[in-house]
């Protein structure tokens, strides 16, 4: 199998390639551009294209791929709605992705997010780096005994409620497929109203789609912690700005953002941002923003880059696909 590998970045290289090495038949080929309508004829001439959550695999990109013949689409992530599969399925493209790569990743850049928005760690490195020790405005607070309210316990949220049962706070899980474990499973109204801390981690969908909007921030403790590490469009993010301001919002620590695809993954040092709604979160002193970066561990990298390409050989050699979205 051939694989044209879009939106590549140095740091998966050698992780695929050592895979790669393993594995006798797979060839890839690694393209820095995005996959969209205007790249999609790099694709010709093999078999299979692997994209990542940013490439666009819409309607009439998967129209191209079937024109060259490209009859599988590898996600090398767990989020799939960056794909059109009513189109993938007309074309008879098969979609696979990389369903648990490592959940403790996420979840843990989860609590470093909360952790550090709490204890205001990165103000406080950047006074020591001034010799500046006043502790003046970096008043933290504890997460044992506070309130943590999860959206979506899948194995990201599950595992985020295992570390929070050691901090010793009070779990609230959202989730009509969550099973029973060491939290409260109740009602998203219920968790809003009642939760210090929210942590998102369902997958984006038209149900989910602006999930947080000015109607949950309404029924919200003032001065809440939110925090997204799944995916930007669960987030309104002019209702989140509006919170910010009005200081329902009292913490903001997102992995993810609406519009990230211009911004994420690239380095615009040298750039003018042209995104406003981005320039005014950062401007706030309580919002800290990552580059989605909540699965960037060697762990992670190590099993997508593995279960990719074993996704590879399964379509290859006519195998059940056990990791299969279409």
């Amino acid at each position: 199998m051939n694989i044209a590998f879009f939106s590549s970045q140095k740091y998966e290289v050698s992780f695929f390639q050592h895979s790669v090495s393993k594995h006798n038949g797979i060839t890839i080929d690694y393209f820095q551009q995005a996959l969209n309508e205007q790249t999609a004829v790099l694709a010709s001439g093999y078999d299979a294209v692997c994209v990542f959550v940013n490439d666009s695999v819409n309607k009439a990109v998967l129209a191209q791929l079937a024109k060259l013949q490209v009859a599988t689409v590898l996600l090398r992530c767990a989020g799939f709605n960056n794909v059109d599969l009513a189109a993938a399925k007309q074309h008879h493209i098969k979609v696979l992705r990389v369903p648990a790569y490592s959940p403790e990743a996420v979840a843990e850049h989860a609590i470093a997010l909360m952790l550090t928005l709490s204890r205001k760690t990165h103000k406080a490195y950047n006074r020591v780096r001034e010799d500046n020790f006043d502790l003046n405005g970096l008043l933290g607070f504890n997460l044992h005994h506070k309130t943590v309210g999860i959206i979506g316990c899948g194995k990201i949220g599950t595992a985020l409620t295992h570390i929070l049962n050691g901090f010793g706070a009070q779990i609230l899980v959202c989730d009509p497929e969550a099973q029973t474990g060491h939290y409260r499973i109740t009602d998203l109204d219920t968790l809003l109203r009642q939760s210090d801390i929210i942590s998102l981690h369902c997958p984006l969908n038209e149900q989910t789609h602006h999930l947080i909007n000015d109607a949950a921030f309404n029924k919200m403790k003032t001065g809440v912690m939110l925090i997204n590490t799944s995916r930007g469009a669960l987030l309104n993010s002019k209702a989140c700005i509006k919170a910010l301001k009005s200081e329902k919002l009292g913490y903001l620590g997102l992995d993810v953002y609406e519009q990230e695809s211009e911004l994420f993954f690239k380095n615009h040092s040298d750039d003018i941002n042209q995104d406003d709604i981005f320039s005014r979160l950062v401007s706030f002193k309580n919002v800290l923003i990552t580059g989605h970066q909540g699965f960037f561990t060697q762990e992670a990298l190590t099993v997508i880059a593995n279960t990719t390409l074993q996704n590879a050989l399964d379509v290859a050699h006519d195998k059940p696909l056990a990791n299969q979205v279409l």
